[in-house]
């Protein structure tokens, strides 16, 4: 547990040093831009690479999967259905925020909550691929078709491919399928470009932590008090219920699941909203407030799974 005390702690250390540049004028929107473009174009893609080149994608046939893809679709339907109802969002406001529900924190928090809490690193390791080559092309999608333009199939699977994120995922499926070994000269510059995608996207975070107003300013304080209950508690619900009711998962593929679906959101949600210009302050306030009250709500997901 001291592991994913240390892993909020270090987010929350570079967030702060963010938030410190730009109360000291140092930084301001234009770096922010600047930190979020760099993270987008090049920084994630190379990490993102990495990640998925060398995972166990065998993983992706865990039988604990299922349940957390059909928290994934209730939590996000649940959201837009209510976000559409209640609040007459506009369609690229309910792919963002659907988004910001259900896009968990799998890499830099999943893998030391799955190896210090639930015992194997691997287990964040399915949804980790869930995410980025299913889940996060059909978000892409849907926010570059609702953009504007004429909505077809072909857009639709089309133009996730043209996405930075999604052709580095890609091809580094396609080396660790292919068990290809890169020489160094190709895999160094990758891994060194890499290191820029975390530091960014925190600092970039920061940074609007402190020229935005404060969370749920504006109006959005009731949508944003739903985006918090749905990602920390009807995401765990949903994936704990279709896991024992209709899986029928054993205790540990249960507790398993259960406490990856109550990560926090992820903070490349931010840094997406922010490159496409979509609902960046109910993905701001969500990624922030998810993180900071997600370990209460996964102790509590642990005690109630005994």
């Amino acid at each position: 547990m001291g592991a994913v005390v240390q892993g909020f702690g270090l987010i929350g250390v570079v967030v702060a040093v963010g938030w410190l540049v730009a109360h000291l004028g140092l930084f301001g929107e234009t770096e922010q831009r600047i930190l979020a473009q760099l993270t987008f174009r090049i920084g994630s893609p190379a990490l993102l690479f990495i990640v998925v080149s060398r995972a166990e994608t065998a993983v992706l046939f865990s039988g604990y999967l299922a349940a957390t893809i059909s928290g994934v679709v209730l939590t996000s339907a649940t959201y837009i259905l209510v976000a559409r109802l209640v609040w007459k969002r506009d369609p690229t406001h309910l792919f963002m925020g659907g988004m910001v529900v259900s896009y968990v924190n799998a890499n830099n928090l999943g893998l030391p909550i799955a190896a210090y809490v639930l015992g194997d690193a691997s287990l964040a390791a399915p949804i980790l691929l869930f995410q980025l080559l299913v889940l996060q092309p059909f978000w892409l999608a849907g926010l570059d078709v609702s953009g504007g333009g004429r909505a077809s199939v072909l857009r639709m699977l089309g133009r996730p491919f043209t996405n930075p994120l999604t052709v580095a995922s890609l091809l580094g499926l396609g080396v660790g399928l292919a068990d290809i070994r890169l020489p160094g000269f190709v895999i160094d510059p990758i891994e060194l470009i890499s290191g820029i995608a975390i530091p960014s996207m925190l600092l970039a975070f920061g940074i609007s932590l402190r020229l935005s107003p404060r969370p749920g300013a504006g109006g959005t304080a009731p949508e944003l008090a739903f985006v918090v209950l749905s990602k920390l508690g009807l995401m765990p619900l949903f994936t704990a219920l279709v896991g024992h009711f209709v899986l029928g998962l054993g205790h540990a593929e249960l507790t398993a699941a259960t406490v990856i679906a109550a990560l926090p959101t992820a903070q490349n949600v931010f840094i997406l909203a922010v490159a496409y210009g979509r609902a960046v302050r109910i993905a701001r306030d969500g990624v922030f407030l998810t993180t900071v009250l997600a370990m209460p709500a996964m102790l509590v997901t642990v005690w109630l799974l005994g």
